[in-house]
């Protein structure tokens, strides 16, 4: 299997669905949480939408470039999610996120290999090999906040 087909495999185990590395997925850990569950704050931390929506907004950045757009995400910005005030804007949400996930990698697929060693926008952003690796990475990383907010929620700690 090629780099770009392996990359796009671990990034829809990742998101859409897996089970390899973190034995789930957000697909997964997502699919039963409510907008109320969503929406709740645990102490200091960010909640599962804030979390959701900071995901989502570096994959659609990332899009953008991959159909030759411009790089216009900004870290800033990147937890700017509006309120979600039913589970109709929480499933919209979650929908986004499916959608985006599945063409990030279906645009991952269709790149050469010899892509991913080019340079992604700038030389201070590396090759296109790194911020793929570093969306999967940030992607596990935010994968496991999600999974302990949602065991805090349903237990006794909180």
């Amino acid at each position: 299997m090629n780099t770009v087909l392996r990359l796009a495999k671990r990034f829809r185990e990742v998101l859409l669905d897996g089970l390899w590395i973190a034995n789930t997925n957000f697909k997964d850990q997502l699919k039963d949480v409510t907008w109320e569950q969503a929406t709740a704050k645990v102490g200091s931390l960010n909640t599962i939408a804030m979390l959701t929506f900071h995901i989502d907004y570096y994959i659609a950045g990332l899009i953008r470039v991959f159909e030759g757009g411009d790089l216009d995400i900004r870290d800033q910005y990147s937890f700017d999610l509006p309120p979600i005030e039913s589970q109709e804007q929480w499933e919209e949400l979650l929908n986004k996120l499916w959608n985006d996930s599945e063409k990030f990698a279906s645009l991952l697929e269709q790149m050469p290999d010899s892509k991913m060693d080019e340079v992604f926008v700038d030389g201070k952003y590396g090759t296109y090999l790194r911020n793929i690796d570093g969306m999967i990475e940030h992607c596990y990383y935010h994968l496991g906040q999600i999974t302990l907010i949602k065991k805090l929620l349903s237990s006794d700690l909180i």
